[in-house]
């Protein structure tokens, strides 16, 4: 049995750099001051190996309806697949954000942390936007693992 203390999200994690455009879906993402996000990357994530402290990213926490989006994000890697390619994002110089979130975030990376060879990376959020009668995409939700 899965434990369920508490709802996860689904969040886009996504930025610019080098000219190339990265981005994943993150379901361990917590907030952890009033300014301060923290989120677990795996390993594995083209995403979170190429960031580095001071890199200024986007973070989406994804709104009901957007499970096609959780999906792209979540299912491929960065160099496999343009992730960006018929979704509606915004840039706000590195940082990218998808259009139609519930929450928009523009944060700086101010800590990355190695845990077994995962990353636990604390983000300063800079400056957000919130649609505030859009409800959270509940990252449980069987269509955001869906092809």
């Amino acid at each position: 049995m899965t434990l369920k203390a508490f709802r996860c999200g689904a969040n886009i994690l996504a930025y610019k750099k080098n000219n190339k455009m990265y981005g994943m879906t993150c379901a361990w993402a917590m907030m952890v001051d009033y300014s301060k996000v923290m989120m677990l990357i795996g390993g594995q994530s083209e995403t979170g190996n190429n960031i580095e402290i001071n890199d200024i990213v986007g973070i989406s926490a994804l709104a009901e309806g957007q499970h096609k989006v959780a999906a792209l994000f979540g299912m491929n890697h960065s160099s496999q697949v343009d992730k960006f390619d018929n979704v509606n994002y915004s840039e706000d110089g590195s940082a990218i954000v998808i259009n139609g979130a519930k929450i928009q975030m523009t944060a700086k990376v101010i800590k990355i942390e190695n845990l077994d060879g995962d990353h636990l990376i604390t983000f300063e959020v800079m400056h957000h936007t919130e649609i505030k009668d859009a409800n959270y995409l509940d990252g449980y939700d069987p269509r955001c693992y869906q092809k």
